[in-house]
C-alpha cells in the first residue's frame, strides 16, 4: 500500500472541493484550480476529507496512487495556504524590479532582461536582490521560478547569479598563482 496515497487529504474550513468526469475543482480563499485526474483512481469526497483508492495492485496503479493523493493536497493547500518560493540575486549591480506583471532584472548582460509573469503568479522583491514567487499553483510557482533563475545561474567561483535562497552553491577554486 502506498504510504502516502492511503492518507486522507484533510478538507479545510472555507474550502469546496468538488469532483465530475475526474476532474476535481478545489476553491477557496485564494482562488479556484481545477485539474483532471486519471479514470483509474477511485477518489471519494466525504464530509471533511478526500480519500484516494486504488482498483488493483498493477503496477501503474501503484504509481498513480500518491501522485494523484499528492496533486489533490497540493490544490487543497494552495488555494487555503498558498505557495511561495524565494530567491536571491548576488552579484555587483545585479538586481531585480517589478512593474505591474512585468519583472525587469539587470543581471550584468547589456541590457536588461525583461519576464513577462504567467497569470496567477505575483512576485515581491525587497531590497532589489531578494525576489518571493507567489502563487497558489505548486507546479506553476516552481516552475515561474527555475525560469527566473535559468537568466543567470549562479556560477561556482564567484556564486554570482540568481539562487534559491535554500540553495548552497558548491565552490571552487579560481587558478592556482605561482
Amino acid at each position: 500500500m502506498s504510504r502516502i496515497g492511503k492518507l486522507p487529504v484533510p478538507i479545510p474550513a472555507g474550502v469546496k472541493v468538488s469532483l465530475s468526469d475526474n476532474e476535481m475543482t478545489v476553491t477557496g480563499p485564494k482562488g479556484t484550480l481545477k485539474r483532471p485526474l486519471h479514470d483509474r483512481m477511485i477518489i471519494a469526497v466525504e464530509a471533511e476529507q478526500i480519500v484516494v483508492n486504488r482498483p488493483s495492485n498493477e503496477k501503474t496503479d501503484l504509481a498513480l496512487h500518491g501522485l494523484t493523493r499528492s496533486l489533490i493536497n497540493n490544490m487543497v493547500v494552495g488555494v487555503s495556504l498558498g505557495f511561495k518560493k524565494a530567491l536571491e540575486i548576488n552579484g555587483v549591480g545585479y538586481r531585480a524590479e517589478i512593474s505591474g506583471k512585468v519583472l525587469t532584472m539587470s543581471l550584468g548582460y547589456s541590457h536588461p532582461v525583461v519576464y513577462e509573469l504567467p497569470e496567477g503568479i505575483s512576485v515581491e522583491v525587497e531590497k532589489q536582490t531578494k525576489l518571493s514567487v507567489i502563487g497558489i499553483d505548486k507546479q506553476l510557482v516552481g516552475s515561474t521560478s527555475a525560469k527566473i533563475r535559468s537568466f543567470r545561474a549562479p556560477e561556482p567561483y564567484k556564486g554570482k547569479g540568481i539562487k534559491y535562497a535554500d540553495e548552497r552553491i558548491l565552490r571552487k577554486a579560481g587558478k592556482a598563482g605561482k
